[in-house]
């Protein structure tokens, strides 16, 4: 399987899942408009977009759903997370280096007004993975805020944990440690 290791960070959105009721999960961090379940419904919104676009090998992140109810439901989220494990675990290495063609943020557009660049499969499950710990390092923060911890290694990118494993000096900080 090729996406081992979008499947194990997305496992831990499962297991945070199973911690939260919806009214926390639903709650913004005081001053912010963000909840976790507004981060977490835009992790599963660019998996989706990824899992749409393989046929076609055209991935347009910019067509987000948007689905409300993945964003206040921790039941509705879990469904949705582990429908794109299930279908992450049944892509192989054969499509590793599959050329797709990627549309985010179409404001980038060049003078020219191209919008898709070229990328592969593999290029994208490790921007999938980025994305992820990105926004999963905000909802700690956001959960934090509410007295709810999710743990050392929720929204930390896996290098970082490699690093720290492998016996990081004590009082050491990686500024590039989310």
């Amino acid at each position: 399987m090729i996406a081992f290791q979008n499947v194990h960070i997305l496992d831990q959105g499962l297991e945070m899942l199973r911690a939260l009721d919806d009214e926390l999960y639903g709650r913004p961090a005081p001053g912010d408009r963000a909840s976790a379940g507004a981060h977490l419904r835009h992790v599963v919104d660019y998996y989706h977009c990824f899992l749409g676009g393989l046929a076609d090998r055209r991935i347009d992140y910019d067509a987000r759903q948007r689905e409300p109810a993945i964003e206040s439901s921790t039941d509705a989220a879990s469904a949705s997370i582990a429908e794109i494990v299930r279908r992450l675990e049944e892509l192989d290495f054969s499509v590793a280096s599959t050329a797709v063609e990627v549309k985010v943020d179409s404001a980038a557009a060049t003078e020219s007004g191209l919008i898709w660049s070229t990328s592969s499969v593999a290029r994208e499950l490790q921007f999938l993975l980025s994305h992820t710990v990105h926004h999963y390092a905000l909802i700690a923060m956001t959960l934090r805020i509410a007295g709810v911890e999710l743990g050392d290694d929720f929204g930390v990118a896996p290098s970082t944990l490699e690093y720290r494993e492998a016996g990081e000096p004590v009082g050491a900080s990686s500024p590039a440690s989310a």
